[in-house]
């Protein structure tokens, strides 16, 4: 009896034993998956991730390793709710938060001090440190491979531990970068200028731009552009050996949309339509809209077509330019014709842009230009041969309504493009461009973009330019 009341007992302190360490496992387990996710020192998308968003069920299985899809659930749920602010609680905002899908930004507040040699922001109010590359496409490790990280981290205390100021401001220091892909005026423009105009602007010009990966020409191409967003010079702050001081920082810009501003994100509701007035101020662009001269003697009340051209040993060059000029001629339009490159005075040709009614070009970087046009105006996007309407649409018809611009297309057909001297008429190249586009961006780009040149059709290219002369206040009054 005794030994039988013996051999029940000893399971029951077995059981209890083995409880214990299953709820002692439990603990363990859920310390180290908050612990993984926990904001220690960290990148920006990182801090952002333990900041912002609630340990995802898939993390938790991983990390528990052994708990059942019950227990996982539990935890996933017990974390969402201690991530719900508590009632008349304001919610935290980091340090470093994402603003878009492309963009992180970094801002402080206090004794900020910052050493540009060493990409350092010290900020007294801090108590850990944050990471960060000021360039918006976070997702490109490409691009991201040509822009520094800057480190943001709570001011040293103690006698002489801080840097000592060298250089005091008034202003707020924004850390901009112009690696990744400038040079490019899409990318200029979308990357880099665009969101510099949207986290700058509500500072009515007390910001001081600290341009890290500074390249001196692509600053002296623009400088104009910065100098309506500051009072204060751009500094090359990688090669700046000073200790500046200053009462704010923004380390990285905000991003929105391609060429474009979300009025219904920004503070006071600014749109697109203010950083082209602010294009206009820079470069002394005299038309805001497409409206004809009121002087009938005025070459002016003519409406003017420009046509970006582009070399053929580029791709995406027009093979029957100069009859398309004429053709546009015959129809009434002044023509005129440009090509952009690394070496064309900004200034000048924005104010080339801005002249014309219509600007029609291949898909490319020069159509970027159509910041400069005058609302009203039209742009005729045309697209290469390859099934690229998704690319067409996404880089310049989309941004044309912000930009306050008509957009029409005109679609290069088989019978329009070099493609079909190069390959037989069977090839995968002609016959199944999807076939090229499941191979990667790569073979795309050197299939569709650099090796092919177009001759639109003259009798469909005087159809659409018929259609855009009729959007025109000049084809309305004629």
């Amino acid at each position: 009896m005794k030994t039988r009341s013996s051999a029940r007992g000893e399971p029951r302190r077995l059981g209890n034993v083995a409880l214990l360490a299953l709820m002692l496992c439990s603990v363990v387990a859920l310390s180290l998956i908050r612990g993984r996710f926990a904001p220690i020192v960290t990148s920006a998308g990182d801090a952002i991730k333990s900041e912002d968003e609630a340990v995802s069920k898939e993390a938790v299985n991983i990390d528990a390793g052994d708990e059942t899809a019950a227990e996982a659930a539990a935890v996933e749920e017990k974390d969402k709710e201690e991530a719900q602010p508590k009632p008349g609680a304001a919610a935290a905002k980091p340090v470093c938060y994402e603003t878009s899908r492309r963009s992180d930004t970094c801002e402080a507040a206090g004794d900020v001090r910052l050493m540009g040699n060493s990409q350092t922001v010290y900020v007294d109010k801090l108590d850990r440190e944050w990471k960060t590359k000021p360039y918006c496409r976070k997702h490109d490790t490409f691009a991201l491979s040509h822009v520094k990280e800057w480190t943001l981290k709570p001011l040293p205390s103690g006698a002489g531990a801080a840097p000592q100021c060298t250089v005091n401001s008034s202003a707020t220091a924004f850390v901009l970068s112009t690696g990744g892909f400038t040079g490019n005026p899409f990318h200029d423009y979308t990357d880099v200028l665009i969101p510099a105009f949207i986290t700058a602007h509500p500072f009515g010009g007390e910001v001081q731009f600290l341009v890290s990966s500074y390249k001196s020409w692509w600053v002296n191409r623009y400088i104009q552009i910065f100098q309506q967003m500051s009072r204060h010079e751009v500094v090359d702050i990688d090669a700046d050996g000073e200790v500046r001081c200053y009462p704010n920082v923004v380390v990285g810009p905000t991003f929105h949309r391609e060429l474009g501003v979300d009025a219904s994100k920004t503070p006071s509701g600014y749109s697109t339509a203010d950083f082209r007035k602010m294009l206009r101020d820079a470069f002394g662009l005299e038309r805001a809209t497409a409206t004809p001269s009121g002087d009938q003697w005025d070459i002016r009340r003519r409406p003017r077509l420009l046509i970006i051209s582009r070399r053929p040993s580029r791709g995406r060059a027009f093979m029957n330019e100069h009859a398309m000029a004429d053709m546009a001629a015959s129809l009434g339009f002044d023509v005129r014709v440009g090509e952009p490159d690394a070496s064309t005075d900004t200034a000048k040709f924005a104010r080339l842009v801005n002249s014309c009614d219509v600007m029609v070009g291949v898909h490319g970087a020069g159509l970027t230009n159509m910041v400069f046009l005058p609302a009203g105006a039209v742009v005729v996007q045309v697209v290469p041969y390859g099934r690229l309407e998704w690319l067409a649409r996404n880089t310049f018809a989309e941004p044309s309504a912000g930009m306050e611009v008509h957009y029409l297309e005109y679609a290069v057909q088989l019978d329009e493009t070099t493609l079909s001297e190069q390959y037989p008429s069977d090839h995968p190249v002609l016959r199944d461009p999807m076939a090229i586009h499941k191979q990667g961006w790569n073979a795309l780009k050197t299939t569709y973009l650099d090796k092919q040149n177009v001759r639109p059709h003259l009798g469909r290219l005087k159809n659409t330019f018929l259609q855009a002369l009729k959007m025109l206040p000049h084809g309305r009054d004629d």
